[in-house]
């Protein structure tokens, strides 16, 4: 069966795209599976719309903005608050910035889904303030205030553990 230029196009984007997309689905979730079923919805959002999407201004963008506001949505639903009992990584991490890195996903843990990808997008992705707004659908003065109060948060979670982890 030929496939037709629509889907060649959206298969293109999407294996360029996905390992972009695993790390902030990675960065949000913490967790390697949860983070999987986050790329995988993603990408079954946008082929639905891909004539659409293939259309905006930046397809990649658009990504993230679906990849972010269905982590939001998987949030709020019961289901998502089930945790297993016993984790074995899939992978060895090799950055070497284990403490930082656990200390880290654990004070994230606590902050709200919005709070969580206001952050990741913010400071792992590198977007502006304006960026994280539009994608979320928010004014850019919410995205200040509630970035200044999700740091906040971070801080008196990690509180003297911050201090130790920077000094590393």
């Amino acid at each position: 069966m030929a496939l037709t230029r629509s889907t060649e196009d959206f298969d293109e984007f999407a294996r360029a795209r996905t390992p972009q997309l695993y790390r902030s689905a990675w960065l949000l979730a913490g967790e390697h599976h949860l983070a999987e079923d986050l790329v995988q919805e993603t990408l079954a959002k946008l082929y639905r719309a891909w004539r659409r999407v293939e259309q905006t201004d930046n397809p990649a963008a658009y990504a993230q903005t679906v990849l972010a506001r269905t982590y939001i949505s998987q949030r709020r639903r019961r289901s998502s608050t089930e945790r297993p009992v016993e984790r074995t990584p899939d992978r060895a991490d090799q950055t070497g910035d284990h403490e930082l890195r656990l200390s880290l996903l654990q004070a994230m843990a606590e902050l709200s889904p919005l709070d969580r990808a206001v952050l990741v997008l913010r400071y792992f992705e590198d977007r502006s303030a304006e960026q994280v707004a539009h994608d979320l659908g928010k004014n850019t003065g919410a995205i200040r205030t509630r970035t200044s109060r999700a740091l906040s948060r971070l801080r008196a979670v990690l509180g003297d553990e911050a201090v130790h982890l920077a000094a590393l």
